[in-house]
């Protein structure tokens, strides 16, 4: 049996790598070629040190209280000398990724499908390339190379993790660079160099009701963390507040009731910001938080969506008084996708 492990390093970029039963994070990542901090492997020093925040793992005993305390045990700080995993594990190391001789990792795909969902978006299919296995957690981003230029955009996978499609839902941008070749010369068969996963915004385990908060092409992440949830199953409450400012910015609605008939917990509702809509819930995605997605705090959130959203939900949430359980966003702009923070 072999478990997988992410491993997140300081400067955004995740590395997988396979963990043997019964082998060591440390050793694992040695085989593969990814050098993490080590001065000992005996669980002395502390070097290795990081910190797990998803899946189940065994430290044993031998160890040396110096090299990790209980309190930070407690916290889910592990020695990566001494941890033996048991499931799939994200691991944060307090690392840049080139000082442990990796890099970011560089795939090829070919363009299969572009289709002008709405004048604000794009859907975007991209079959890799034989023999690629894209591992990413759901929520996470790619660099995209736009074919004809050195610039790169940065898009989050709308797909789910593991598939040999991957697929962007891109916001239309007059004038954009790859909104330019989106709209214009692209065709199916181009080939793609793409670069990641990158990003600390992802789902993490469940244990409590989810508020997702999407705001326009914001949408993307959560669709691959939905289709992952309907592929492993999820007892607990999801809602998702999905805003856009006209009514015919509002795409992928077809597959998001698809999730809701095969994820009985999961619902949505849409929010248009147009005065002149019809739409039977205007205005902004704060108007339509109520108490029971709230949940009195007791509530993971995850946000994304553009940055005045992302500051208007900060503000709402801190004028209200309101501190939810965890609290995950990301801000994209234009150009880029831009991880802002996580608690």
């Amino acid at each position: 049996m072999s478990y997988s492990i992410a491993l997140n390093f300081e400067d955004g970029v995740t590395r997988f790598i396979g963990c043997k039963e019964g082998e060591t994070v440390l050793d694992a990542a040695y085989r593969q070629k990814v050098n993490l901090p080590m001065d000992c492997s005996d669980g002395v020093c502390g070097t290795c040190k990081g910190h797990c925040v998803q899946g189940d793992f065994d430290l044993g005993d031998d160890y040396l209280e110096d090299a990790l305390s209980e309190e930070e045990e407690a916290e889910g700080m592990v020695l990566t000398c001494q941890m033996v995993p048991s499931s799939d594990c994200v691991i944060q190391v307090p690392m840049a990724s080139a000082l442990c001789k990796t890099q970011i990792g560089a795939f090829e795909g070919k363009v299969t499908a572009i289709e002008q969902l709405s004048e604000d978006s794009i859907d975007l299919v991209v079959d890799l390339a034989e023999g690629v296995e894209l591992a990413f957690l759901p929520g996470q981003y790619i660099h995209i190379q736009v074919p004809g230029s050195d610039q790169t955009r940065s898009y989050s996978f709308s797909s789910l993790p593991g598939s040999k499609q991957a697929s962007f839902l891109i916001r239309n941008i007059p004038q954009g660079v790859m909104s330019g070749y989106l709209n214009g010369a692209a065709k199916p068969g181009d080939q793609l160099t793409m670069t990641g996963p990158m990003g600390s915004f992802y789902l993490r385990d469940i244990t409590r009701p989810v508020l997702m908060l999407a705001g326009g092409t914001g949408l993307a992440p959560f669709l691959s963390m939905l289709a992952q949830l309907v592929e492993k199953g999820c007892d607990q409450p999801i809602h998702l507040i999905y805003g856009v400012n006209k009514d015919d910015h509002l795409v992928k609605c077809e597959a998001l009731d698809a999730f809701a008939e095969k994820l009985p917990s999961f619902s949505y509702s849409t929010v248009v910001v147009d005065e002149a809509s019809d739409h039977p819930r205007k205005g902004y995605v704060t108007h339509h938080m109520d108490q029971e997605v709230l949940n009195d705090g007791d509530v993971d959130v995850y946000l994304c969506g553009p940055p005045p959203m992302v500051d208007a939900v900060l503000h709402y949430f801190d004028d209200q008084g309101i501190e939810p359980q965890s609290f995950h966003y990301e801000k994209f702009t234009p150009n880029q996708a831009k991880q802002e923070g996580a608690a």
